[in-house]
């Protein structure tokens, strides 16, 4: 057993509760993160991409809406290379009321949100795939950002302040004596180790899983409704702009370019249990039928991958716990001092992963509150770490690198152009790293062949260079094409049947990756809370860890 001592413990690695673990460094409290899985591995590592403008919620939630016109400034100025400056349209389709519109502009100056009225022309011109038939466009200023290159950049600016990130340890209780907390205790499921922290503080950062944490302790659930989205990667850039239904915000109204592809969003249905999410037929036909309506040729197009996300929303009272998608989407903090007779928690909810800095402000200067203690916060004037250079996003950026380096590091992953150097640097800094991992950091298999191509020459790659044996890597192989093929059985059709039986015919008829032996598991399962499977280890990686 491990025990560490700590004045904070944050509970949840998605952006916000990495955003808190900055704060609270920056503002000198020793703190450390937990979280059961990897950083941005929940909702903030499944949603569409959307660094908003606020013009999605300028007219039916005016604050959020103001928030996030604030907030899309401040993180393109201190995490810029995780942004890409697409801009925005919100378009008036044939089938909408050309008077939201008026609506929409007099909500954008409430909320001192940048807009401009232009000609149909001139936004048919910029995006020549719009739907001919719109009747007004309005641009503004919403970006793209990678929601996973957003976390750790932030987790990294944390750690020179003396953060630590601890992904893959699972709380498993929350201590509290005479009315005060007093420690967690969790399970490193990389190493089936249980680590006993000691503190003074646990801000609860869990989004939709944070009812899950406060029962730990004992106390009632918090009113966080899950809310369940899907959302469809298209296999190419279908535009270069974000495109925004002008309309109240509706299921599969937003086209969002992110990376070498366009997600397309979302629906929004409660659910009971984030951790199983469904991405029901009817609603990936929703979603092409809605492409339709903003871009003619939408339902032609190749779809490359789907998913389900789960939204934090705080209990609305002002409408059923059913509509998930009228419930706000601003921020609240929840004090279990005087909701549950224990000082030392916070709970946080709601929110944008646009608003996650914000979010960490309120509940650090909360918890400062509580403390009688007050330092300033920092985080929107200070840069992040990886972000000095003071550029935006280009999707160009990696060929540039990669004919610097195409002599020295072969290509690994041809979509992303992921080389070889990529790879062994994240393994060497990470020995105990999944694919699953590095697809996440780097974006292996994120492209057209999903991995089909990339994830063997990366199980090869770790073999010849012995990052790990023949056992952990053919498991590790099989784990990530069971993990991508989640994504893909719902859309499958055209093109997209025969890419995957191309893939089988590869992996399956000439590799025969399904016979060939591995372990049972290979990885942790953060919802069963197993712990990894050692057979695979070599004596050499024990000593690693």
């Amino acid at each position: 057993m491990k025990r560490l001592k700590t004045d904070v413990v944050v509970i949840g690695g998605g952006t916000t509760g990495i955003g808190v673990l900055r704060d609270c460094a920056m503002r000198g409290y020793k703190t450390i993160l937990l979280d059961r899985a990897d950083l941005a591995q929940g909702t903030s590592g499944r949603f569409h991409g959307l660094l908003h403008s606020g013009g999605r919620y300028v007219v039916t939630d005016p604050e959020s809406g103001r928030e996030c016109a604030a907030e899309n400034a401040i993180i393109g100025r201190i995490q810029p290379e995780a942004v890409e400056r697409t801009g925005g349209l919100f378009v008036v389709t044939p089938k909408d009321d050309p008077a939201f519109g008026d609506k929409f502009l007099a909500g954008a100056a409430k909320a001192a949100m940048p807009v401009e009225e232009i000609a149909t022309s001139a936004a048919l011109a910029r995006e020549p795939r719009l739907n001919p038939g719109i009747k007004r466009a309005f641009l503004v200023e919403d970006g793209t950002v990678d929601g996973w290159q957003i976390a750790w950049s932030a987790a990294e600016s944390a750690k020179q302040y003396g953060g630590q990130a601890l992904p893959y340890h699972k709380v498993t209780q929350v201590h509290h004596l005479n009315g005060a907390v007093t420690g967690v205790t969790a399970t490193d499921l990389k190493r089936g180790e249980t680590v006993e922290i000691d503190c003074s503080f646990i801000l609860n950062c869990a989004g939709p899983w944070a009812g899950q944490v406060t029962e730990m302790a004992g106390l009632p659930p918090v009113s966080v409704i899950p809310g369940r989205g899907i959302m469809i990667a298209m296999n190419h850039r279908l535009v270069n702009t974000v495109i925004n239904r002008c309309i109240p915000p509706a299921d599969g109204d937003i086209i969002v370019p992110l990376h070498t592809v366009c997600i397309i969003g979302t629906t929004d249905h409660p659910v009971t249990d984030p951790d199983h999410l469904q991405v029901p037929a009817n609603e990936v036909q929703q979603m092409f039928d809605s492409g339709e309506e903003l871009l003619p040729g939408f339902r032609s197009a190749r779809a490359l991958h789907t998913w389900a996300g789960a939204r934090p929303l705080i209990k609305d009272d002002r409408v059923a716990t059913s509509d998930t998608r009228h419930m706000s989407r601003g921020m609240a903090v929840i004090d279990h001092s005087t909701r549950d007779g224990v000082s030392g928690m916070l709970t946080i909810g709601g929110g944008k992963l646009t608003t996650y800095r914000l979010m960490a402000e309120h509940i650090v200067d909360a918890m400062e509150d509580q403390l009688g203690s007050h330092h300033p916060c920092r985080t929107a004037d200070e840069i992040c770490p990886g972000n000095q250079a003071g550029h935006n996003y280009l999707i160009t950026h990696r060929l540039k690198d990669r004919e610097a380096d195409r002599l020295e590091s072969p290509i690994i992953c041809e979509c992303e152009l992921m080389n070889r150097q990529m790879a062994l640097d994240l393994f060497k800094s990470n020995p105990l790293a999944s694919f699953d991992d590095l697809r996440r950091q780097l974006r292996l298999g994120m492209g057209p062949c999903q991995g089909g191509f990339c994830s063997a020459r990366l199980a090869g790659l770790a073999c010849q260079e012995q990052v790990m044996d023949a056992g952990r890597a053919t498991g590790l192989l099989k784990l990530f094409l069971e993990h991508r093929w989640i994504g893909l059985w719902p859309i499958l059709h055209g093109a997209g049947v025969r890419q995957a039986a191309l893939d089988a015919w590869m992996l399956q008829g000439t590799l025969d990756v399904a016979h060939i032996p591995s372990p049972a598991r290979v990885e942790p399962d953060p919802i069963s809370d197993a712990p990894i499977d050692e057979t695979w280890q070599s004596s050499g990686q024990k000593e690693n860890q």
